[in-house]
């Protein structure tokens, strides 16, 4: 057998394009896996709003609403700020934790444009007791256009004991 001068195997040439493809993939697997762990697992979860009970619904006729009242005044980014302001006073005998309304704002022909639920009582604030009365402000920046300028509609959410 005649020798005959050694050549080196040919290797396949690994192809550039599909090397940038595999690295691609890899990363936005990455970056799809860490958003799903986050969203997933860390993110905050919505409170659930604490609903009206049956019992908070018969003492919600022991609650006060007085000397509600609107003003809207300009802020230094030129935004107008509406806010509602009033008194809350409880005229029933159990101590009252937290109480959440409903401001429900309505266009000129009544229909609902805007409901935010907002607390006027809370433990921060060192809850309601009988007999007691409390004053609430409420203020609000991204009331839409088609607003009809009127107090809204002030109703019970939430009552915590």
């Amino acid at each position: 057998m005649a020798s005959s001068p050694s050549t080196p195997l040919a290797r396949p040439q690994r192809q550039q394009g599909t090397s940038v493809l595999v690295y691609v993939a890899a990363v936005v697997a990455v970056l799809l896996l860490g958003g799903w762990l986050y969203f997933d697992r860390f993110a905050p979860k919505p409170v659930q709003d604490a609903q009206l009970t049956p019992e908070g619904k018969a003492y919600a006729g022991n609650l006060r609403l007085s000397e509600v009242g609107m003003k809207a005044t300009d802020s230094f980014a030129g935004q107008t700020i509406v806010e509602i302001e009033g008194k809350i006073a409880n005229a029933g005998d159990k101590p009252l934790q937290s109480v959440e309304i409903y401001c429900v704002f309505s266009d000129p022909y009544g229909q609902l444009i805007l409901r935010r639920r907002l607390p006027i009582v809370s433990s921060k604030m060192g809850g309601l007791k009988p007999g007691e009365t409390k004053p609430f402000r409420l203020p609000f920046d991204d009331i839409p256009e088609s607003w009809n300028n009127e107090i809204p509609r002030l109703v019970i959410a939430s009552v915590q004991f």
